[in-house]
């Protein structure tokens, strides 16, 4: 199995297509692993040199409790495989890094995709009463330190939505979305410590100067719609899609749909 050895972690990655063609970097959600990318990276891989990896912290990635940058990490990865640019597109977590990338080495990237995500240094968002009950009870289990019933539960805010439950969704993405989080079960004992862009992404995505396509399931939490927002009225050469029968990784809910508008939106940027 490849892996990338940095200061302080192994990082876990995988790459399909050829090499030389134009390139995509896949960055994971919080709530999952680079395997929340397997339905799409067959057909993206047809045209793309696709990479993906899991960030420290996550999946098969070992980790120090070290300082480290996430965009740093990124940037070596295509250092690595020789990749001077790439479409970074990220999911949550993973689309907030890689919009921190696109500002702090803005010459590395081509394209932008974020699902469910905002930028680093957003405002705070009210949260609906459910959303609140549903982060407090997070926070409940976090301080007893039952890490796999954590997992499970943030599978059900995030994926589910705050305002769906198991059975209203199909079986096997419920299956799926409890595999993607509990696969990263072996890492709670490390404590990776990344450095924040300085300064933050909010207020500053303006700059960002290459085709970006926003995305966001109507079933997501509050603040992820309402960062969605922020992104498609700041970024200049943004375009946004939203899933009405989604939640937080919609390329999971409904990996065909999402495939189709990468692969087309790709085409119709040249990327």
């Amino acid at each position: 199995m490849p892996y990338l050895e940095l200061s302080g972690a192994r990082l876990y990655y995988e790459t399909a297509g050829t090499p030389g063609s134009p390139a995509l970097l896949l960055i994971h959600a919080g709530i999952a692993n680079l395997r929340m990318w397997d339905p799409q990276v067959e057909a993206l891989a047809a045209g793309h040199h696709v990479i993906r990896f899991d960030t420290r912290g996550y999946g098969l990635t070992e980790s120090q409790d070290v300082l480290f940058s996430n965009r740093a990490d990124a940037i070596a990865l295509l250092d690595e495989l020789g990749v001077s640019r790439a479409t970074l597109i990220g999911c949550s977590r993973g689309g907030s890094i890689a919009i921190d990338t696109a500002l702090e080495f803005p010459t590395r990237v081509a394209g932008l995709v974020t699902i469910g995500s905002g930028p680093s240094g957003h405002p705070a968002v009210d949260l609906t009463d459910r959303e609140e009950e549903l982060f407090t009870a997070l926070d409940e289990v976090e301080e007893s330190g039952d890490w796999e019933k954590l997992l499970r539960l943030e599978a059900e805010l995030w994926d589910f939505g705050p305002l769906r439950e198991a059975e209203d969704l199909a079986p096997t993405f419920v299956l799926k979305a409890y595999e993607l989080n509990l696969a990263n079960l072996p890492r709670t004992g490390e404590a990776p410590m990344p450095i924040p862009l300085d300064p933050p992404a909010y207020g500053r995505v303006d700059a960002i100067a290459v085709p970006t396509l926003v995305i966001v399931g109507d079933h997501d939490i509050t603040p992820a719609i309402v960062q969605y927002e922020y992104l498609l009225s700041s970024i200049p050469d943004a375009a946004g899609i939203r899933y009405p029968d989604a939640a937080h990784i919609p390329s999971v809910e409904h990996p065909e749909r999402v495939e189709w508008d990468l692969l087309h939106w790709l085409e119709l940027h040249n990327l």
